[in-house]
């Protein structure tokens, strides 16, 4: 007897439990859609502010996953929260999937230039660096975070007979940085004013006559009190013109196209070089750490009258960025 009315107190207190369960269920599902949501409003109509909102947006197509995942979980549960969900996800892959096909190329026919940027963390095996830039006939080298040992370190490698001529502005830590090329280089000090890291430009004429403009780009990454700078260091940066020589932007940008800050640079007369090719959302940071590269911050913008043949991302043991290869073909 006792036995009976023990298992019927248990099972009304499991039937009182049931509802609680599910109210806390529905209102953990709402607060996981209501967040995607505002994810993708702040993506779409490019409203990120603060250190926060800006570094969420470099995880955009991750969230288009996250959506995804939620909708299909939510779809017998919650209908309606799965709806919201299943619209967030529509709205972040807009927002990334044009990156996964190439477009079309302006008609060039001039110099082709090899352009390689890796931000070095100061430890980069030089022999991968230097074998890259042999093997890729690569024509400029732009180098971030070049301290004065690597930057030895390259030379004695043999960097110093492939691509002799150089801007550089070596230091400590993650604030040097460099152009090497093929051929002479002029250095462009009054081009823009830089904010943050240390970002060399130089001039370089291409067999033809055909001039081309580099700088090497490393702003500081939108962290805490930094973010302002980081937004002001981006929109310092030159736009590429419509007439004279052509600009190219090569480094760790500490953005992604999903920054508004980002784009509104490409507005200015450039493309990303990756996300021409279809492989704008190939990630570049971190490498070589537990965790697999999951963001793609490290970028080849070209004038947009360039067009772009190849593009490769590239791993460089030493350095927890992967580089990237880009082919550029002049008009």
């Amino acid at each position: 007897m006792s036995a009976t009315v023990g298992a019927g107190r248990k099972t009304r207190t499991e039937r009182a439990e049931r509802p609680k369960r599910r109210r806390r269920r529905r209102w953990l599902s709402w607060t996981v859609v209501t967040l995607l949501a505002f994810w993708a409003l702040i993506r779409a109509g490019g409203l990120e502010t603060g250190s926060f909102l800006t570094q969420l947006m470099t995880v955009t197509p991750h969230g288009a996953v996250l959506a995804a995942l939620t909708a299909l979980l939510l779809a017998r549960r919650n209908r309606p929260a799965a709806l919201v969900a299943a619209t967030a996800c529509v709205v972040l892959a807009a927002c990334v999937a044009p990156r996964l096909t190439a477009e079309e190329q302006p008609a060039a026919s001039g110099a082709l230039l090899r352009v390689l940027t890796v931000n070095l963390f100061s430890r980069a095996d030089a022999a991968t660096v230097v074998d890259l830039v042999r093997r890729e006939a690569v024509d400029v080298f732009t180098a971030l975070e070049l301290s004065p040992e690597e930057a030895e370190r390259l030379d004695a490698a043999g960097l110093a007979e492939l691509l002799p001529y150089r801007v550089l502005q070596e230091a400590p830590g993650a604030i040097g940085s460099g152009i090497y090329a093929r051929r002479p280089l002029t250095e462009l000090p009054d081009l823009f004013t830089p904010i943050g890291h240390n970002m060399p430009a130089a001039a370089l004429t291409l067999p033809g006559g055909a001039a081309v403009e580099i700088v090497a780009v490393h702003p500081d990454p939108p962290l805490g009190r930094k973010e302002a700078g980081w937004n002001t260091a981006l929109s310092a940066l030159p736009p590429a013109g419509t007439t004279g020589a052509m600009r190219v932007l090569a480094g760790d940008f500490n953005a992604s196209i999903d920054h508004r800050a980002f784009r509104e640079l490409l507005e200015r007369g450039y493309v990303d070089a990756a996300a021409q090719v279809g492989k704008g959302l190939t990630a570049t940071w971190p490498n070589y750490r537990p965790v697999p590269p999951i963001i793609a911050i490290d970028h080849v913008l070209a004038d947009e009258r360039m067009a772009v043949r190849r593009v490769e991302v590239v791993d460089v043991p030493g350095t927890d960025h992967r580089g990237v290869l880009a082919e550029l073909r002049l008009p």
